[in-house]
């Protein structure tokens, strides 16, 4: 049975306090609606609709860049859950499948979860997702007899007996789309709210002699994003996932709370993390790398064997070959590092390709930019470049070639060349001391209010 996906994601989010539309908050450095959508992803949907409304056009670019294959219907005016789902009709008019409802502020469900509502379904009309809440409170109750759901009972309206069931409602629903649009149509709004609630669906559902049935998942899973202490409260859920996984994927994080994650960072197994690393979206390390103390890495690919920091800096481009060593305070953006180069000092290798076992001195700086535009640097395999060169690009050094300490580069350099760029050192005997009784007697008239 083909499937496919309808999350919400139309809600402007009120106690965020934001401008920022609620499912684009960041988890994890993602916004939480990509989240949603990797989860839904797992049952191999043949379509994929969002629900947009409150900032319909942020929404709509940040589907385009997770999946350019989904599609974005709007929600301009927000009467309810039922009333949302019921924006995807048109563009779903055909489609003969199922229907999978999400929520994009609900992140974490599993592939599992998801798998099990779709198997519910070969047996049942209607799939509700509901779980055993530690803490039930306000929350619908789901009322069961045997593996029927019976009815969904708001707390408000809810007798002694039913309020003390724990198995309550996340709101998820799965049902042919035929079946689902149907039921839709029937749902009125003579609520206080005068909202469209897609809980309805449940008892017009029994109404018809429809089966209705739930599927039960971890209470974590449900877990909705209201607030910033919500999304501050997830994106701990998320990192504490994250290095638990790390840990059993047999990767070392010498001090696991201290380590940040990103949505999709890759980690191989024999890689040692240590305290303070912090990475950003798309980085991937191999096996058997070292990333060290307090490095900070997004948009990198880090390979076997290779060393980092402490205190590296890694962005967008750094491509770093097997036994690459980069080290304290070294900035690589844009550049590839072919095998066993060394950057170990406070040095800068931006818009640049470095050959295999080239050595880079400390204070090294690839100038790549004019004011205007950026400029590639080639250094050649086995090249050794002197403390405090300035490569000023576009500009190439040679296979096996050098430079000397406080060079300034402006010239290509062959292969096997040494390249000395600065100003001839002249001594003036006696002009310091000179120059020094200058200033001191300076200071003094300027301390005495003479100047």
């Amino acid at each position: 049975m083909s499937i496919a996906l309808v999350i919400l994601a139309a809600g402007k989010g009120t106690r965020m306090n934001s401008d920022l539309p609620k499912v684009l908050h960041p988890i994890a450095q993602a916004p939480m609606l990509a989240h949603a959508m990797r989860a839904g992803a797992a049952l191999e949907p043949e379509r994929t609709l969002i629900v947009a409304g409150h900032g319909a056009e942020a929404v709509t670019q940040t589907v385009a860049d997770i999946d350019e294959t989904a599609e974005v219907v709007l929600q301009e005016e927000q009467l309810g859950t039922a009333h949302a789902v019921d924006q995807a009709r048109a563009a779903l008019e055909g489609f003969d499948g199922d229907i999978v409802v999400m929520f994009g502020d609900t992140p974490f469900l599993s592939a599992d979860t998801l798998e099990r509502m779709a198997e519910a379904r070969k047996g049942a009309d209607l799939v509700i997702l509901g779980f055993e809440a530690a803490d039930p409170g306000r929350y619908g109750r789901l009322v069961m007899q045997g593996d029927s759901l019976e009815k969904i009972v708001e707390f408000k309206d809810a007798t002694e007996a039913e309020r003390a069931i724990t198995f309550c409602n996340s709101g998820l629903m799965a049902a042919k789309a035929s079946t689902l649009f149907d039921l839709i149509a029937k749902i009125g709004n003579a609520n206080a709210s005068e909202e469209y609630y897609l809980t309805d669906a449940v008892a017009l559902a029994r109404e018809e002699a429809l089966k209705v049935t739930a599927v039960a998942c971890d209470e974590a899973e449900t877990l909705g994003i209201n607030s910033r202490a919500d999304l501050a409260a997830a994106d701990a859920v998320f990192q504490q996932r994250a290095r638990a996984e790390l840990l059993d994927l047999g990767v070392t994080l010498m001090a696991p709370e201290t380590v940040y994650l990103a949505f999709d960072t890759y980690i191989g197994r024999d890689t040692v993390i240590e305290p303070n690393v912090v990475f950003g979206p798309g980085v991937t390390v191999e096996s058997g790398a070292q990333i060290r103390a307090f490095s900070h890495l997004e948009g990198c690919h880090i390979s076997r064997g290779a060393l980092v920091g402490p205190y590296a800096r890694l962005r967008p481009g750094a491509e770093l070959a097997e036994g690459v060593k980069i080290g304290n305070f070294v900035e690589v953006k844009n550049a590839e590092l072919a095998e066993g180069v060394k950057v170990n000092h406070l040095s800068y290798i931006g818009d640049a390709s470095v050959g295999a076992g080239a050595n880079i001195g400390a204070g090294t700086i690839t100038c790549n930019y004019d004011g205007v535009m950026k400029h590639k640097t080639e250094i050649g395999a086995g090249a050794f470049i002197g403390s405090d060169t300035m490569l000023v690009a576009p500009v190439k050094v040679g296979n096996e070639a050098m430079t000397a300490t406080g060079a300034v580069i402006t010239k290509n350099i062959e292969d096997g060349a040494l390249a000395i760029a600065r100003t001839p050192q002249e001594n003036k005997p006696g002009r310091a001391r000179k120059l020094f009784d200058m200033l001191r007697a300076k200071k003094a008239k300027r301390d005495k209010g003479e100047g």
